[in-house]
């Protein structure tokens, strides 16, 4: 895992080949140790970094996971193709990137531009 920081923007760029997170706790862990290592509470990471099955919405994962980011006051964009995924999933996108706590965009200039 590498954190690239955005200092000027006090955004937190992680980088990973890995999966990272695979469920609400894993996903706790990873931004308080993004958060703790560099103050940042915004954080951008790739898809290929969340397990698969957050992005199917009858797994609850995704709604369980953002919620604490809400509590916690993070904010965080994933980057990645999401056309793929179910009509209902692009609507909770849809809706997510209305908001101002969890972005699901195509590039690292457009995650930049939403954590802003």
């Amino acid at each position: 895992m590498e954190i690239q920081k955005f200092e000027s923007d006090g955004i937190a760029r992680v980088k990973s080949d890995e999966v990272i997170i695979k469920d609400t706790a894993s996903m706790l862990d990873f931004v308080m140790s993004v958060q703790y290592e560099t103050t940042y509470h915004k954080i951008i990471i790739d898809k290929v970094a969340v397990l698969e099955a957050f992005f199917d919405l009858k797994t609850g994962l995704l709604g369980d996971a953002f919620q604490k980011l809400v509590i916690y006051q993070l904010k965080m964009a994933i980057i990645g193709d999401f056309s793929m995924y179910s009509e209902n999933f692009k609507d909770y996108m849809y809706e997510s990137n209305k908001g101002s706590h969890v972005y699901f965009v195509a590039t690292e200039e457009e995650a930049v531009d939403k954590l802003r």
